[in-house]
């Protein structure tokens, strides 16, 4: 197996997760939020913006709670410290989601109030 699969580098999740997220969106205009493919991608999405937090942050990347956008819930912005390959972010994920896949010692360390930034 390839192990760049395994540990994709900072670009490349990037990357993947953006795809991701597109297809997710996508997937909700031709059906709706509750089929099945865009109840998979979406938590893809999910895993994947986990793992971008763990291996990456808080050098590359950072949580920030999102208030300028409207959304049925309060969501986080995954955000890049400089931008990379012109993303300056990472998408979204709802705070619900972030409290159900880390810790709250993570989502303080991950979060902007906690950085310097």
């Amino acid at each position: 197996m390839n192990k760049d699969l395994l540990k994709p580098s900072l670009t490349d999740l990037i990357k993947q997760i953006h795809c991701i997220n597109h297809a997710w969106k996508l997937s909700q205009e031709m059906e709706d939020n509750s089929h099945f493919l865009a109840i998979r991608l979406r938590d893809l999405k999910s895993r994947l913006q986990i793992k971008l937090l763990k291996n990456f942050a808080p050098n590359y990347v950072y949580l920030k709670e999102d208030k300028d956008i409207e959304s049925e819930e309060s969501i986080y912005g995954l955000m890049l410290v400089s931008p990379i390959n012109n993303y300056s972010d990472v998408a979204h994920i709802p705070i619900r989601v972030a409290k159900k896949m880390l810790s709250e010692e993570e989502i303080s360390h991950f979060s902007k109030s906690s950085l310097n930034i």
